[in-house]
This record gives C-alpha cells, sequence and structure tokens, in this order.
C-alpha cells in the first residue's frame, strides 16, 4: 500500500473479508512512512454486521430430499459452520425429525446436545473413527457446514464411494474423496428447515422417526456412545495418587455449568477432550483444530472471558501447550479474568509421545522438566493447587471456579492411559 488514502479505503474492505464466510485472517502491509501519515478523522469506524444468506431452490432441496429419504443409514457430519452461523437448533431439530445419528468434527462440538442419544461425540481422532462412528455403514453422509480441514474425508470415505449431501454457506472443495451428489448453498438454518419439511412426511425408506425410534435404529458401530460413556463410569471412585484422563474429563464436567467454557490447548488432552468431554451448548468446548496451534488455551480462555465475564471459562492446558504461553499468567492476573487454568502435567509431549510409540514402536526425544506450577502460578498472584490424589479434584475444581479472578490446578496425569487408548479403541471396532 503506497497511499494513506487508499490504505484508509481498503482498512474496512480487509476486516469485512475477514469476517465473511468463510472466515480468516487478511493482511494489510503499509510501510513506515505511510503509516505514520494522518488521514481524514472524519472516517467512521467499520460497524460488525451479520451477512445474510439466501436459500437453495426448490429443485435443489427436491433433489436432497429424495436421496435422503430413499437411504437406509443415513448420518450427519456437523462442523465448525453450524455454529458460526448459529444453526444448532435447527440441526439438532432436523436430527429428531428423521431420528437421524449425528457426530461431529472436534471443531463442531456442541452442535448437537452430547447428551441426545442421537449424540456420536467427536470424530477425528483416527483413520478408524468412520468405523468407530458407523460411517462405513453409513449409505448417505449428510455434511452440515463442514469444511475439509476439519477431518478429512479419505478418512471417513476412503473408497469414496459415499453418497453425500453438502449442506454450507460455500461450494463445497472437491476431491477424490469429498464429491457430493448435491450441494445445497446458502443459509444453513434455512436449508435444514425446508429439508426437513420435505423428508419428514416420507420418512427415511419409508420409516417414520418414532417407527425407527422404537426399533432403536440408531447408527452406532457396536454401539460405541455407550461405551465410551462407560469409560467415564468406570473411573468414577478412582482415587489413584496420578488422575487418569478419563477422571479429569469426568470432573470436570460435572463441575461446569451446560453454558461455561472449555478451551483446549493442542496435546494428548485435547484427544480425550474431543472424545469424553461432552459438549452441551454451542461454542462451548474451543478446540484448535487445522493447524493445531500450541499455546492457545490460555490466552483464548482469556479472550472467551473478556466476551462472556457471565460465564466462567477454563483454560484445559498440558504442560508442554501452558509453557508456550505461561506469560499469559500476568495479562490474566492484570485483567483479573475470571479463568481457571488446568494444567496437566505429565513431563513430556504426549501426542508426539503416542504418535511416535504408534509409528515407530519407541518416542525419542519427548520428554522434559517442569517447574512447581503451584508455585509458579503463586509468583504471579494467582491462587493455586494440586490435587493429593484423584477423588481431591473435585475439591480443586470447586475452589479454583469460586475464585473471582485466575486460579490454576495443577493435575498429575496418569498417562499410561494414552498407550492403551488406541487399543481399546480398535476392540471397539472389532466388537462390531
Amino acid at each position: 500500500m503506497d497511499d494513506a488514502r487508499r490504505a484508509a479505503r481498503r482498512d474496512p474492505r480487509a476486516f469485512r473479508t475477514a469476517r465473511l464466510e468463510k472466515p480468516g485472517p487478511t493482511h494489510i502491509e503499509l510501510p513506515e512512512d505511510i503509516a505514520a501519515t494522518r488521514v481524514d478523522p472524519g472516517l467512521v469506524p467499520l460497524t460488525p454486521s451479520r451477512t445474510y444468506f439466501p436459500e437453495p431452490t426448490d429443485d435443489a432441496i427436491a433433489h436432497a430430499a429424495s436421496l435422503i429419504a430413499g437411504s437406509s443409514r443415513p448420518i450427519i457430519l456437523a462442523g465448525n459452520g453450524v455454529l458460526r452461523r448459529r444453526a444448532s437448533e435447527q440441526l439438532r431439530a432436523f436430527a429428531r425429525g428423521l431420528h437421524v445419528p449425528v457426530a461431529t468434527t472436534f471443531m463442531g462440538k456442541g452442535a448437537i446436545d452430547d447428551r441426545s442419544h442421537l449424540s456420536l461425540l467427536a470424530v477425528g481422532l483416527q483413520a478408524r473413527d468412520h468405523v468407530l462412528s458407523g460411517f462405513d455403514r453409513a449409505d448417505v453422509v449428510i455434511c452440515v457446514g463442514y469444511d475439509l480441514v476439519e477431518y478429512g474425508p479419505s478418512r471417513w470415505n476412503p473408497d469414496g464411494a459415499k453418497r453425500i449431501v453438502h449442506i454450507d454457506t460455500q461450494p463445497a472443495e472437491v476431491d477424490a474423496s469429498y464429491r457430493p451428489e448435491v450441494e445445497l448453498i446458502g443459509d444453513i438454518d434455512g436449508s435444514l428447515r425446508r429439508l426437513l419439511e420435505v423428508v419428514e412426511p416420507k420418512g427415511i425408506s419409508g420409516r417414520s422417526a418414532e417407527e425407527r425410534h422404537a426399533s432403536r435404529e440408531i447408527l452406532v458401530h457396536a454401539d460405541l456412545r455407550a461405551r465410551l460413556l462407560e469409560d467415564l463410569r468406570a473411573v468414577e471412585d478412582d482415587d489413584a495418587p496420578r488422575v487418569k484422563p478419563q477422571k479429569a474429563i469426568l470432573e470436570l464436567r460435572r463441575a461446569l455449568a451446560p453454558d461455561d467454557i472449555v478451551v483446549s490447548d493442542v496435546g494428548a488432552h485435547k484427544i480425550w477432550v474431543a472424545r469424553l468431554f461432552q459438549a452441551y451448548e454451542p461454542n462451548t468446548v474451543i478446540i484448535s483444530n487445522g493447524f493445531a496451534s500450541m499455546g492457545i488455551a490460555l490466552p483464548g480462555a482469556i479472550a472467551a472471558s473478556l466476551v462472556h465475564p457471565d460465564r466462567r471459562v477454563v483454560a484445559l492446558c498440558g504442560d508442554g501447550g501452558f509453557l508456550m504461553n505461561v506469560q499469559e499468567l500476568e495479562t490474566a492476573v492484570r485483567l483479573r479474568s475470571k479463568v481457571t487454568v488446568v494444567v496437566w502435567r505429565d513431563d513430556g509431549y504426549g501426542l508426539i509421545d503416542w504418535k511416535q510409540r504408534n509409528e515407530f514402536g519407541r518416542p525419542f526425544g519427548v520428554e522434559f522438566g517442569n517447574p512447581d506450577f503451584v508455585a509458579l502460578a503463586a509468583s504471579f498472584g494467582i491462587p493455586a493447587s494440586r490435587p493429593s490424589s484423584s477423588a481431591d479434584l473435585a475439591r480443586c475444581l470447586a475452589e479454583a471456579l469460586a475464585v473471582d479472578g485466575p486460579a490454576l490446578i495443577e493435575v498429575p496425569i496418569d498417562y499410561r492411559e494414552n498407550l492403551r487408548l488406541t487399543d481399546r479403541l480398535g476392540a471397539l471396532a472389532d466388537d462390531g
């Protein structure tokens, strides 16, 4: 940009572009002399607004409705677009109205209430997720607000044979494994509403939602949902010195209200959050995916607390990710952010360790030393604690969440469970 007046005109365009579907960063580069130039003081700041989209044509709705009504085992894959476009309520109505199960991407958690029997929880953990969640048995996949980067289609449609309905504000990015038979482009909420109106009288393969429900016909391979949630019930009374990841997830979910917010950092704990932490409301479980930036949880949680000062916000971190942005504790103190930082400590890069063992049979260069996180937090003036056992975690969480400002909990995690996770998920698939 070589002209200050042009820069002043283009800045609003850059901000608008960043906010449009699909939102993302824009870049403006200003030389120092242009950046130092004064511009018209009468320029009016850009006022953010919501963009509304048209709805698909009747022909497009009829095409998609015919495909879904003629299927026998449809499944919904809900992505982050459902949350961005505030279409969660209509997605839930669509799933209930047709009795179709819903799997979400990591970034789509909360699109459906995970307490619902139609929720298959989140997918994207590993290659066999398409078996575990029933994608291998599905004859039609209804992708709603889904972006390929959220969970690569080659993972859930490896042979490229699935019939796909694409519902989003933007046309599909196609590849060998993602070639929608019909695309409903426009307002997601309106598309789902109109599609339900057409399909509901026909039912799925001629059967209504009530009939499908009565026959217990939900597409869960080997009843994955029940088996996963059994992992939580199995550790309910655990009192081991080191806390199992399942126990840490169970107690955190119990400690929080449905609309409280968890911002997950990147690491092995992210997999446990995605798989087992149940999201009840949209945008209450924020997981960094795609490039998956380590260190996001603490600054992300501070931002969430600024947007929602009436809610409790948790930054859930591994020790490696936390140390990448530990300096933001000062920001939390200065802003008096009501953020509870939960650090899962295992003295290593757990997710990299896990991947190395799976790929090469042994880990290398993934262990590191840690400070005393309780003392570190105290040096910032932040109240902190460390549970003496697994049974003590609930008390620590309750006390930290009651602090009117930042607080920290150091959780000694038993990461031997990570090494057993892949085998356990594989057994679930084999049982089906």
